[in-house]
């Protein structure tokens, strides 16, 4: 069997479920392979009951003894019961909305049931328990089921179905140097990927993760250390001069630049010499003044005879930059539009046809910069703000609207050192490590859910300043699992409490980008005097008047989250604060909001972070996808990372046969794929 065969080549994959397949990305027989399990059920198989602590799913043995009638719950649910013994004990099976499976059970009859073992108003049961056919019995002491992430109409079973079929045809060949694997003790690729989908325990599972978290990790670094040096080698790039007006614009800076600002524009002006395209990540803190030397950069490649576009992934965010743009930029001759999704019909055709002809010289947006009818006469340079807020595909299309053109790319992300090193090894990464002068100190203080009180009378005393308040949660609707508090509920429980006469909105990610910026627009007016909000208020918004955050369930975000959050105050010239509720449940959770109360520096708090927690979603890798890791976790798997990224460089600069044949290879892929893939 050819790995590279199309999905529909297994037998019984009929038209109908090729499709489907293919709209979970499963397009030919390696696609299937490479397609892992999201999560993992263990399941206990047991000639009896465990005991009440053991909680968990189980399959058992057992025989009917009595089958209860049907009955009504209070919320209208039909609830069924059927007794069962296991040869020591009864106990109770329940199905809520199924008074059907009585049919599929007589009573003295013997059954094999797999359900989830619960306390049910004090007494252990099996909830919906489903009954196993013969053929599916378990005879081990422990099975471990995959969970495969699922769409269209594709059933897990499937999934198990056509790869459990597949193995038993395919020998999948070994494409690590033996050295590697020895060094490390991986496990070979063929064991690794039939263990991740038929895992018979836990210690073999770890293996198998191991060895395809290295591969993926290996991967990533080669494929990003061969195209910084692809990149370094490519001088089909734009060499821009350092424009005579350089000097006039720093002159008219209403502040002066900081150090760190004056150096990073050292870096990227020192890029746009050069022939190779410029490929540049510049992190800066919150509020250390990344879109001023941003525009720098723009400024000199327009006054070198070349259009700029900067994307932003908001409406207001966008608004902010063209705002700062016209200012900055007045009285240079430098001709600037915005271009969003409200931009009216008219004015969006008027746009497009200037920015075709070469009349406009600097483009500013958000999404709908991409799109296919956006077209430049002569694209010099795009900036991408904020740049994990938007997939490859869509950074990767304003890219391509120009030739070689130099990228740079803005984060307030703080990302540790150590890490930023593996991760953006393809980019040239400049630090905006210093605030300017005047930039308020956020006071931070952390309380016990108990004292949430204190919190909000805080708040009330801002408000009466004449001051505004933002207050975050987590969640947009109630999670019964977590018990945190959703928007609404916040809502409904601090207007009825303490915000009665206050002017009150809603903010939350399940809005339209209309509706959001709506809201936000009135509170930066002054209209609305408190946001009630999620995550989506992170990035970028500036309203000098806010001066207070209240963050609940602080425990639940990452300290560089946490962080983000907090630097939409302090804006101003009033005196801010940041308060964290938090349910300080151990030292841990203590220990990282003393850090936050003690810490304004992004970078530091996330290197803590980073120790302390260990997790990849306290960056939000996982969640954006940007590093296109599918196992990997680029923080906790932080030390194979290391391991993998050595090995890389050791190939790239080995002049072994072997090597050699490797890195030809990817650097064909690369050669093939670089018009259609952004890099950054």
């Amino acid at each position: 069997m050819n790995v590279y065969s199309s999905i529909s080549s297994i037998k019984g994959v009929g038209p109908k479920t090729a499709e489907a397949l293919e709209k979970c990305c499963i397009f030919n027989i390696l696609d299937l392979l490479l397609y892992f399990p999201r999560d993992y059920e263990m399941i206990s198989a047991s000639d009896a009951l465990p005991s009440r602590n053991n909680f968990g799913k189980v399959i058992i043995n057992c025989k009917v003894v009595k089958i209860e009638k049907d009955i009504k719950t209070k919320t209208g649910k039909v609830l069924s019961t059927i007794i069962f013994d296991d040869g020591n004990n009864e106990f109770k099976g329940k199905w809520f909305n199924q008074p059907y499976i009585k049919n599929y059970f007589k009573i003295n009859k013997e059954y094999t049931i797999m359900g989830k073992l619960q306390d049910f108003r004090g007494e252990v049961c099996l909830t919906n328990p489903a009954l196993v056919k013969n053929n599916e019995k378990v005879i081990t002491e422990e099975k471990i089921i995959p969970k495969y992430p699922l769409k269209s109409g594709v059933t897990n079973n499937l999934i198990i179905k056509l790869i459990n079929q597949v193995l038993q045809e395919v020998t999948i060949d070994e494409n690590l140097p033996d050295l590697i694997i020895d060094r490390y003790k991986l496990a070979s690729l063929d064991k690794a990927i039939r263990v991740i989908h038929k895992p018979e325990s836990t210690e073999d599972l770890h293996e198998a993760t191991k060895r395809l978290k290295f591969q993926e990790l290996f991967t990533y670094s080669l494929k990003i250390l061969m195209l910084k040096d692809y990149f370094n080698k490519n001088k089909n790039g734009i060499a821009f001069k350092a424009a005579e007006e350089l000097k006039l614009l720093k002159e008219r800076l209403p502040y002066n630049l900081t150090n760190a600002q004056s150096r990073v524009i050292r870096e990227i002006l020192i890029d746009e010499k050069k022939e190779c395209p410029m490929n540049r990540l510049v992190q800066g803190d919150v509020g250390s003044g990344k879109t001023i030397v941003a525009l720098i950069a723009i400024f000199n490649v327009i006054k070198n005879g070349y259009q700029g576009v900067l994307m932003a992934p908001t409406e207001i965010l966008a608004t902010q930059h063209y705002i700062e743009a016209e200012k900055l930029l007045m009285g240079f001759g430098i001709n600037i539009k915005l271009l969003c999704g409200s931009t009216t019909q008219k004015n969006k055709e008027k746009i497009k046809k200037a920015l075709k002809d070469g009349e406009i010289n600097l483009i500013i947006g958000t999404h709908a910069l991409i799109e296919e009818d956006v077209e430049f006469e002569n694209l010099g340079i795009v900036v991408t703000d904020e740049q994990h807020r938007f997939g490859v595909m869509q950074r990767s299309k304003l890219t391509n609207k120009g030739k070689n053109v130099d990228t740079l790319v803005m984060t307030a992300t703080p990302i540790p050192r150590t890490l930023s090193l593996y991760l953006y090894g393809d980019l040239d990464v400049s630090i905006i490590d210093e605030l300017p002068p005047g930039r308020q100190k956020i006071e931070t203080y952390y309380i016990n859910k108990s004292g949430k009180d204190r919190a909000y009378n805080f708040a009330l005393e801002e408000l009466k300043k004449g001051r505004q308040v933002y207050v975050v949660c987590p969640l947009v609707e109630e999670s019964e699992e977590l018990n945190l508090s959703s928007v609404e509920k916040l809502y409904e429980e601090l207007k009825h409490k303490y915000f009665e006469d206050v002017s009150v909105e809603i903010l939350h990610g399940k809005m339209t980008p209309k509706n959001k910026d709506e809201i936000m627009n009135r509170f930066k007016r002054g209209e609305t005097k408190v946001i009630i909000s999620t995550t989506v208020i992170e990035v970028g918004i500036n309203v000098p008047n806010a001066t207070l955050m209240i963050i609940e369930n602080s425990e639940r975000f990452g300290l560089a989250q946490l962080h983000q959050l907090r630097g939409r105050v302090g804006r101003g010239k009033h005196k801010s604060y940041c308060i964290l509720i938090a349910e300080i449940k151990n030292d841990i959770i203590r220990r990282r909001m003393e850090i936050m109360k003690s810490s304004n520096d992004g970078f530091f708090i996330a290197e803590q972070d980073l120790k302390i927690r260990g997790a990849g979603e306290i960056f939000g890798f996982r969640q954006s996808g940007e590093t296109s890791l599918i196992l990997s976790d680029v923080v906790q798997d932080i030390e194979l990372f290391k391991a993998a990224n050595m090995e890389a460089k050791r190939l790239i600069e080995s002049n072994d046969e072997k090597d050699i044949k490797i890195k030809n290879e990817i650097l064909k892929k690369i050669e093939q794929s670089t018009r259609f893939i952004c890099f950054n």
